[in-house]
């Protein structure tokens, strides 16, 4: 790593204590942006079935870029290592409070999502996301287990649940 960015491993140790924390920073600076990304998604206008979509969108540029396996990895890391436990729940609880932020926006606006509360809402969203991704990285999509096309089947369901309860619909642009 260090000839890579042609700077003497002694400055790494230096600033970073270790590999491990250079990783962990440079995963928290790309978490970071992601959370940006997607916390100007939920912020905007469109209907949370729009929104979802995108997500679904982003989903796919995530895994390419690498973001998904890193933090799939770090989330098995975590299990036999509680420094990197607490480091993976500090980047979840970013993205909790983003989608726990977007589906309240929405709640407000008027979706009726039932009986489920906002944080259950959130739970449901980060447990199917979090569980998709390790199935795509596993490869187990398949026409038996169509991961990608049961993400977007939700947001078909958000879009009549938005329907129904009659949110104020803005599409996509």
């Amino acid at each position: 790593m260090a000839d890579l960015a042609s700077v003497p491993l002694s400055q790494i140790h230096y600033h970073f204590g270790s590999k491990e924390n250079l990783v962990l920073a440079l995963f928290s600076a790309e978490n970071a942006r992601l959370l940006e990304r997607q916390a100007a998604l939920y912020a905007g206008t469109d209907s949370l079935a729009s929104q979802w979509a995108r997500a679904c969108d982003y989903l796919d540029d995530d895994l390419g870029s690498g973001y998904v396996r890193i933090l799939q990895e770090l989330i098995a890391a975590g299990f036999s290592r509680p420094e990197i436990a607490t480091h993976v729940r500090v980047t979840l609880d970013g993205w909790t409070a983003v989608l726990s932020d977007a589906f309240a926006r929405h709640a407000a606006r008027g979706v009726d999502f039932g009986s489920l509360t906002v944080p259950q809402l959130t739970a449901l969203a980060s447990a199917v996301f979090l569980g998709a991704e390790s199935l795509l990285l596993l490869g187990l999509e398949s026409e038996r287990v169509p991961i990608r096309q049961a993400l977007r089947i939700i947001g078909d369901i958000i879009a009549a649940a938005e329907a129904r309860t009659g949110a104020p619909q803005v599409p996509a642009k």
